[in-house]
């Protein structure tokens, strides 16, 4: 049956104000994309500031009244940060020891994830409670038997007692979230494995594991970050040897202002691989979340 011209006119006139009203509604107000854009630079604001007070010279970086132009921007904060302190072998321990722990951690908290998930019982509820309640421990109830352990072993101020101490410190949040992933897996999988002949390891590398590589690269990625910015944990453990960044910019700080400017370089070349990263792990976590489970 066919529509006359007046009936087409008719649903073309009608539609049109439906579909403009769907575009209105759709497209975002310029009142909220301004309050978005105000608020994001309210929170890049100190990172902001000291940008602009590191890439001064260091006669007006810190007047007060604040100097905003009239200058010439000069790098020469890096330029002695790397030259006359040791940061590149502060940052190489930074950088070892938050690989080593996020190893680790994730050897670790796979497998232990996989088991709990798969193996429901008052032992294991019992293990996850005690996991979170160590997680919610203040620190340094758990960093200072830390140090009397790594003093009593031989083995304070290495990179090896920090990234064992962060694998401690970091494993419940872990063990949390991969297990989280690992309950979105359908059991079946498991079972059609094990018709097939294949054990527990066997299903955990060649199914599970495989299925579970956007969840793995989160949780890496979370305990990566916690890791590379960890202050408490390396001031206690650590002392010149395998001193890390977040503790040298501590020890800058108070001091000339040279040395302060120093400190803001160290800072942003902390901050940038962790801004970086942040938007992985943001791509990371969304693919994680959709492809956690199986879709048939």
């Amino acid at each position: 049956m066919s529509l006359t011209t007046a009936e087409l006119r008719s649903t073309t006139t009608t539609a049109g104000p439906v579909v403009s009203a769907r575009r209105k509604r759709t497209r975002p107000p310029l009142v909220t994309g301004i309050l978005l854009g105000a608020l994001c630079l309210l929170f890049m604001s100190p990172f902001i500031w000291m940008l602009l007070s590191v890439t001064k010279p260091t006669d007006i970086a810190f007047k007060n009244p604040p100097v905003l132009g009239g200058y010439t921007p000069t790098f020469q904060a890096f330029v002695d940060l790397w030259e006359t302190t040791y940061f590149a072998s502060y940052l190489t321990n930074t950088v070892v020891v938050a690989i080593v722990s996020t190893i680790i951690a994730l050897v670790i908290g796979v497998p232990a994830a996989y088991a709990l998930s798969r193996f429901p019982s008052y032992v294991s509820a019992i293990l996850l409670v005690l996991a979170l309640v160590f997680r919610s421990l203040p620190r340094f109830a758990v960093v200072l038997p830390m140090y009397d352990i790594s003093r009593a072993l031989g083995i304070y101020d290495t990179t090896f007692a920090m990234a064992i101490a962060l694998v401690a410190i970091n494993q419940p949040f872990t063990i949390w979230l991969l297990r989280n992933f690992f309950a979105e897996i359908p059991r079946e999988l498991d079972e059609a494995a094990m018709i097939d002949g294949c054990t527990r390891i066997g299903i955990l590398r060649r199914v599970m594991i495989p299925l579970m590589t956007p969840g793995i690269a989160t949780a890496g990625i979370f305990v990566f970050l916690f890791a590379f910015q960890e202050y408490l944990t390396a001031v206690v453990l650590t002392d010149s040897s395998s001193k890390t960044v977040p503790v040298f910019i501590a020890t800058q700080l108070g001091q000339t202002l040279p040395m302060l400017q120093q400190a803001g370089a160290a800072a942003m070349l902390l901050t940038l691989p962790v801004v970086a990263i942040a938007f992985v792990a943001q791509k990371y976590l969304v693919a994680g979340l959709s492809d956690g489970s199986v879709k048939g």
